[in-house]
């Protein structure tokens, strides 16, 4: 299999022997043997979240065509990429999800002018509460100052706001994901955005 890009979805992937294959491993393991050119393994990650890619890409770009091709390049970029994950900075569905997010806004911005406008309409579109907080962040700091913030606060509060606030998930789908009840979420995100307020030195 060449180096630069993995079997994608539709060619079948090569067979691989029954006792190499492990079932039920974690997103995190997934990633791990993907970096290390396991394509059973990114096969098996790729099931797992070809439709929630999908979903999220077309909840941003709108039109399914190219959602199906960010998708597309999400995976070709995961099978590139994961070496770089870190598990110390999050969960691998947050990571997954966050690269799917800024793809896809990444597709908006060069096939419309008004990015500004369309960037709105997709953000939009998910039922959630527009923080000032957030506002804040996304107006006024640089995103370096943001990730130094973001890492002062806990795994679950870091998720939770990267997946609400920067990928574009509701508050249940983000319960959903984190496998958390939703009232935890709710005051983790309250939590992490008074955190992030006061690192960012925003004032309400």
């Amino acid at each position: 299999m060449p180096d630069s890009e993995p079997a994608r979805p539709g060619r079948p992937l090569a067979a691989v022997p029954d006792d190499t294959v492990e079932r039920d491993r974690t997103p995190e393991e997934l990633l791990r043997l993907t970096a290390l050119g396991r394509e059973d393994a990114f096969e098996e990650l790729y099931d797992a979240f070809a439709a929630r890619v999908f979903g999220l890409a077309r909840r941003v770009v709108r039109d399914p065509s190219q959602a199906e091709e960010v998708a597309q390049e999400v995976f070709l970029e995961i099978w590139r990429r994961a070496s770089r994950y870190d598990r110390t900075k999050g969960s691998a569905t947050s990571w997954i999800m966050t690269l799917t997010h800024a793809r896809a806004v990444d597709r908006v911005r060069s096939a419309q002018a008004s990015t500004d406008r369309e960037i709105k309409v997709a953000h939009a579109s998910t039922e959630r509460d527009v923080d000032t907080v957030v506002e804040a962040v996304e107006s006024n700091f640089e995103r370096r100052a943001v990730q130094r913030c973001l890492g002062t606060l806990t795994e679950l509060q870091r998720e939770s706001i990267t997946l609400a606030y920067f990928s574009g998930y509701t508050y249940r789908e983000v319960a959903e994901l984190l496998t958390a009840p939703l009232p935890t979420i709710k005051t983790r995100l309250r939590d992490g955005l008074i955190r992030l307020r006061d690192c960012l030195g925003v004032t309400s």
